[in-house]
């Protein structure tokens, strides 16, 4: 399975890999030179990986991607060993000079904390047959904010829709079993 991002598709996976989870703590100062910690709860994922371009037409591709890049908002990445994640493209590195046909790049992608939920997959096809991803609409997207003692369950229960479809429609949701007061999860 490729590589994707928005309309991108990476016409080769990258070679290596690297997927970052981070945990936010507050350390605070008290008296006598103490101090206290408090986790703020995790962070978002940051996303690694370098790849090449090879063959002619190598820098093209670059260019193509680097096109992505230069794209406002977040996206939809889908990767084949990844779950399945809204995402910032942050960062195109090009590693040393290209060549017509060799190109070496660096790249990350931080997760989107799942407030942009217009990251829905909706598999389309192009004119060259290559899959597509595209966002859907927030006006046809049906969210509910969870409330406290709420479980995934019960608000797939109270829809009409399965747990396995809830959990789809919301990659954010790492574990299912911790839901907050307060998040929103897409629904329909």
């Amino acid at each position: 399975m490729p590589m994707r991002y928005k309309n991108y598709v990476w016409p080769h996976n990258p070679e290596t890999y690297s997927v970052t989870w981070q945990r936010k703590i507050a350390v605070h100062k008290v008296p006598f030179g103490r101090y206290c910690m408090q986790e703020m709860g995790p962070s978002y994922r940051v996303m690694r990986g370098e790849g090449t371009f090879v063959r002619t037409g190598a820098y093209q591709e670059f260019q193509r991607l680097a096109a992505v890049f230069d794209q406002d908002g977040a996206g939809l990445l889908v990767h084949p060993v990844w779950s399945t994640a809204g995402a910032y493209f942050v960062l195109l590195q090009l590693t040393e000079e290209p060549m017509p046909n060799f190109v070496r790049y660096t790249f990350e992608f931080w997760e989107d904390c799942g407030q942009d939920a217009d990251l829905t997959a909706a598999s389309t096809t192009n004119s060259g047959g290559a899959a597509v991803y595209s966002g859907e609409s927030a006006a046809s997207a049906v969210r509910y904010t969870v409330k406290k003692g709420d479980t995934l369950w019960g608000i797939a229960k109270s829809y009409g829709v399965t747990l396995q479809s809830l959990l789809a429609a919301n990659p954010q949701i790492k574990n299912p079993n911790l839901i907050y007061a307060g998040n929103q999860v897409r629904v329909k």
